[in-house]
C-alpha cells in the first residue's frame, strides 16, 4: 500500500488532485509526532486560510480507520500515525514480492527523456573531470527508466573543431601511425601537449592547424582518415572505462554529426529576422533578456557550440519527440544553455521549455585546475586502478581466503569512485584528493556493500524467512522498517530534482539503521516467529540496498 496516496485520497481536498497532495506528504524527522505529515502551507493561497487553521479543519474531517489510527494538527502540519504492525507486514510482503522491482513505478510510461552526458572529447584522455557528468548522467538514465520513462542516453562527442587540425599537424611533425596505434591515447595526448608548447614559440603552427581542420571539413581523404583513426582509438579506450563504470549510451551522435544540419538553423534564423551581424559575426541579440548576444557564426562563416547545440536540440525533438531533454554539463555553461534555450524559444519552438540544464560542480586538483593542453590531468583509469588495488590489499589483509578476490576488488574499487562522485549535492565543486577517494571508512560505498554481504551471511546461516506475524516492534526494528518504506519516495525525489545523491545518502541511512538493528536485535533468536520477522527485515534490507546501488551503476558482492 502507498500510504501517502491512501492518506491523500481520504483527505479529498477540494480543488487538489490526490496524487499532487500525496507528493507533499513527508516523513517527519521525529516519529513521536507521527509516521507521515502533510505541511499545509501550499494549501493556504487556494483555500484562503492560514496553514494552522487548514490543518485543524482537515483534522476534524478526517476519519481514522484500521490503517490510519491517529491524526493531530500542530503548527500548520497535519500528522498521521499508522498501524505499524499492518504497515510492516504489508511493506515486507511487498518488497519480497517485487524484489529488484521494489521502488519502481509507471509514472513515466509513455514519456521520453533524452539525457546528454559524458560527452568526451575525441583524442583527449578520459580524466577525473569527466567523472561527474558521466556518473550523474548514467544514474539519471537508470533512475528514470526505473520509473517507467523511455530514456535516450546521448554521448554528444566533442569531435569537431580546430583541435583536430592541431593533432594532424602534431602527428605529421612528431609522430607516425605505428606510434599512435601502439601508444593510443597517451601518444595523442603527448603530441597535443607538444603542439601547444611549440605553438607558443611558432604561432604559424596555429594557421597550419586551421588549414588541416578546413581540409577535414572539405572531405580531404588523408585528413579524414587520420581523424577517423583518432576517433576509433579514443572510443575503444574510453569504452573500457564505461564498462568499468556500468555506463552505456543509446547514441554517440557528436558535434560532427550536425555538420550538415546547421545551415538549416542559420537559414531559419535569417528568415525570422533573428540574425544580425556584429563586427562581422552573425549573432542573435538577447539584450532584451539581460543576456549577451548568442554567437551563431564567426566572421569567417564557421559555426560555434551554440549553432551545433541548436541543431542538436531540433534533431533530438524530431527524432525522439522527447518530453524532456537534459544536459548534464558543468555550471560554467549556465549562460551558454540559457542563450541556446532562449534562441530556440524565439525560433518558435514551444518545447524549448522542456530543455533542462542539469548543472554540476567542477573538479579541480589540489594544485589547481586541470588542462589537457598543459598535460595537467588525473586520468580516471589511474584513479580506478588505484582504488581497485587498495580494495584488493584490504581483502588480502582481512579475508585472504575470499573467493574471486579480483571481482570483489573491482566492485569495491569502482563503487568507491562512483559513490564518492555522487555522495554530495551535484552542484558542489570538488577538489580531487586521492586520500578522500581512496578512503574506505565512514559513509562510503564499501560500508554499504559490506552491509549487503552481512545480510547475505545472516540469511545463509539462519535460513530464508518463513511465514510470520509481526510482533511488537522495538525502536531498532521499526527504524529499519521506516527506512525501507522511504525508498520509493527517495527515487521519485531523485528523479524530480535530478539528484542521484539522494540515493547515496539514503543507502547510507538504511545501512546505518540496519547496523543498529543488527547490534540491538538478535536475528537468529530462539523464538521462531520473531526470528522469521527479523530475517524478513534482513532480506528486505539486502534487496533494497542492491536496488539502490544498481540505480547508481554500482555492483554488489555476496562476500567481502
Amino acid at each position: 500500500m502507498d500510504c501517502r496516496q491512501y492518506i491523500a485520497e481520504k483527505l479529498a481536498i477540494d480543488g487538489f488532485d490526490a496524487g499532487a497532495v500525496a507528493g507533499y506528504i513527508e516523513t517527519p524527522p521525529d516519529t513521536t509526532l507521527g509516521d507521515y505529515a502533510l505541511p499545509c502551507f501550499f494549501l493556504a493561497k487556494v483555500l484562503h486560510n492560514s496553514p494552522v487553521k487548514i490543518a485543524e479543519t482537515l483534522k476534524e474531517k478526517f476519519v481514522t480507520d484500521e490503517i490510519i489510527t491517529e491524526v493531530n494538527a500542530e503548527r500548520g502540519y497535519l500528522n498521521f500515525k499508522i498501524d505499524r504492525k499492518s504497515f510492516a507486514n504489508n511493506l515486507l510482503s511487498d518488497i519480497a514480492k517485487k524484489g529488484k522491482l521494489y521502488g519502481s513505478d509507471t509514472i513515466g510510461n509513455g514519456k521520453t527523456v533524452c539525457i546528454d552526458y559524458s560527452s568526451i572529447n575525441i583524442a583527449k584522455p578520459f580524466h577525473i573531470g569527466h567523472l561527474s557528468t558521466t556518473v550523474i548522467g548514467s544514474a539519471l538514465c537508470k533512475i528514470l527508466r526505473f520509473l517507467g520513462y523511455r530514456v535516450v542516453g546521448i554521448n554528444h562527442l566533442g569531435d569537431y573543431g580546430t583541435q583536430f587540425g592541431k593533432l594532424i599537424v602534431a602527428y605529421k611533425l612528431w609522430s607516425d601511425r605505428e606510434k599512435v596505434i601502439s601508444g593510443r591515447l597517451k601518444e595523442l595526448t603527448r603530441i597535443y601537449v607538444k603542439f601547444h608548447e611549440e605553438a607558443k614559440l611558432n604561432p604559424a603552427l596555429e594557421d597550419e592547424a586551421r588549414h588541416y581542420f578546413h581540409l577535414i571539413e572539405q572531405g580531404d581523404k588523408e585528413s579524414n582518415e587520420l581523424f577517423d583513426l583518432f576517433k576509433k582509438i579514443t572510443l575503444e579506450e574510453v569504452d573500457k572505462i564505461y564498462k568499468l563504470l556500468n555506463v552505456t549510451f543509446d547514441s554517440y551522435a557528436g558535434e560532427s554529426f550536425y555538420n550538415d544540419k546547421m545551415a538549416a538553423v542559420v537559414d531559419e534564423l535569417k528568415e525570422k529576422n533573428l540574425l544580425t551581424v556584429s563586427d562581422g559575426a552573425s549573432i542573435v541579440n538577447l539584450s532584451e533578456y539581460d543576456m549577451p548576444p548568442c554567437l551563431i557564426l564567426k566572421s569567417d562563416g564557421s559555426s560555434l557550440y551554440a549553432t551545433r547545440d541548436i541543431a542538436a536540440a531540433i534533431y533530438r525533438k524530431n527524432t525522439y519527440d522527447f518530453d524532456k531533454c537534459l544536459y548534464v554539463v558543468a555550471y560554467q555553461q549556465n549562460l551558454h544553455f540559457k542563450q541556446v534555450f532562449k534562441v530556440l524559444e524565439l525560433m518558435g519552438r514551444s518545447w524549448a521549455k522542456d530543455l533542462i540544464h542539469v548543472a554540476y560542480g567542477m573538479v579541480s586538483l589540489e594544485s589547481g585546475s586541470m588542462s589537457t593542453r598543459e598535460g595537467k590531468v588525473v586520468l580516471l583509469e589511474d584513479v580506478i586502478n588505484k582504488t581497485v588495488e587498495k580494495a584488493y590489499s584490504v581483502i588480502e589483509e582481512k579475508n585472504p581466503d575470499l573467493r574471486d578476490k579480483d571481482r570483489t576488488a573491482r566492485a569495491v574499487g569502482t563503487g568507491a569512485v562512483i559513490f564518492g562522485a555522487l555522495s554530495n549535492n551535484k552542484i558542489k565543486d570538488i577538489v580531487f584528493s586521492y586520500d578522500r577517494v581512496l578512503s574506505f571508512e565512514g559513509e562510503t560505498c564499501p560500508y554499504v556493500q559490506y552491509t549487503i554481504t552481512r545480510c547475505f551471511s545472516v540469511i545463509k546461516k539462519a535460513g530464508e524467512p518463513k511465514v510470520f506475524s509481526v510482533p511488537e516492534m522495538c525502536d531498532a526494528e521499526y527504524d529499519v522498517i521506516k527506512e525501507l518504506g522511504r525508498f520509493p519516495e527517495v527515487i521519485k525525489s531523485a528523479a524530480e530534482k535530478y539528484e542521484p545523491s539522494f540515493i547515496t545518502r539514503y543507502s547510507v541511512d538504511l545501512a546505518q539503521a540496519f547496523s543498529r538493528f543488527y547490534i540491538d536485535c538478535k536475528i537468529a533468536c530462539d523464538d521462531e516467529n520473531t526470528r522469521n520477522f527479523r530475517l524478513a527485515i534482513t532480506s528486505a534490507v539486502k534487496t533494497v540496498l542492491i536496488n539502490a546501488l544498481t540505480l547508481l551503476g554500482i555492483d554488489y558482492v555476496e562476500e567481502m
